[in-house]
């Protein structure tokens, strides 16, 4: 095939969550380089996608449209902007952290609003329109909702009673002397694609080994290998201190009484079992950082 059916046009977000995609990326392969600070379209290491860094606010609406083949965004965008889209992934990855973000309702700390029902009657800002319009309606309560363009945070109390916003630590809300009424959404980043794109042969198989790609180097965060070399006399024990995604790969060596042993384990536990390890018999360990792993 030639032209456009063999490009597939993808909205990357813009902002802050920019480098973080660009990261990821990169960990799956793919390297995307800017022109200039300003452009919309990057270059990438790879003639068959066509990206364009879009506000992931907007990315949906392209999406569902057919500007966009697909795109990453937040699912909160996803919910606000109503729109009808097919949602392959969940790609769990924010620009500080593996953690999704909160789409929260926030007041002043010592206002008289501790729950929704305090908002009848109050003005509420937000880039979460809809959202927060589906909120109050499912409440059962009428309050003014404005849209702002970000910063909510400091339009408490002088323009605004209470805000929506999105948050990933709560550092930026805590700062502002707000406090969290209640949660609306937990969101993560979602792999957006049209629903026609989805029904094209050839794209659908380009963002399915995409997607592999992505949760691959997403898996391989928060995973480490580990190889040492076991004494066949110790081995059952330390099997048994060993939580390996499968069994782990065991080899011979040399030495007859002995088998390098290789795990992938989640990194957070390597800093418990080494020492477990190590005192059941293992020697030579090491540990090495992971680029990929697909279940």
């Amino acid at each position: 095939m030639e032209g456009s059916e063999t490009r597939l046009k993808l909205g990357i977000p813009k902002g802050s969550l920019q480098e973080a995609t660009f990261g990821l990326f990169k960990k799956a392969g793919f390297e995307f380089r800017m022109s200039n600070g300003r452009s919309y379209h990057p270059q990438v290491n790879d003639e068959e996608i066509e990206p364009l860094l879009l506000r992931p606010q907007e990315i949906p609406r392209y999406v569902e449209q057919g500007i966009l083949d697909a795109g990453l965004t937040g699912k909160d965008w996803i919910e606000d902007n109503e729109s009808d889209v097919v949602e392959v992934a969940e790609l769990a990855y924010s620009k500080a952290t593996l953690n999704p973000i909160r789409v929260v309702l926030a007041a002043q700390n010592g206002s008289s609003i501790n729950s929704v029902t305090d908002l009848a009657g109050k003005r509420v800002a937000t880039e979460y329109v809809r959202l927060t319009q589906n909120y109050l309606k499912k409440h059962d309560v009428t309050a003014h909702v404005e849209f702002s363009w970000g910063a909510c945070e400091v339009k408490v109390p002088e323009l605004a009673d209470a805000i929506v916003v999105n948050t990933e630590t709560g550092s930026s809300l805590r700062a502002h002397n707000l406090k969290i009424i209640d949660t609306l959404l937990t969101s993560t980043t979602r792999f957006a694609v049209n629903r026609t794109s989805w029904s094209d042969e050839w794209k659908r198989r380009k963002i399915e080994n995409l997607v592999m790609l992505l949760q691959g180097a997403l898996n391989a965060e928060i995973l480490v290998g580990l190889k040492m070399n076991v004494s066949k006399d110790n081995l059952s024990e330390l099997l048994d201190i060993l939580p390996a995604l499968k069994t782990p790969t065991l080899s011979p060596l040399s030495n007859e009484g002995w088998v390098a042993l290789e795990i992938i384990i989640p990194e957070q536990t390597v800093r418990d079992i080494l020492p477990r390890l190590k005192r059941a018999g293992a020697e030579g360990i090491v540990e090495y950082p992971l680029n990929k792993v697909v279940y």
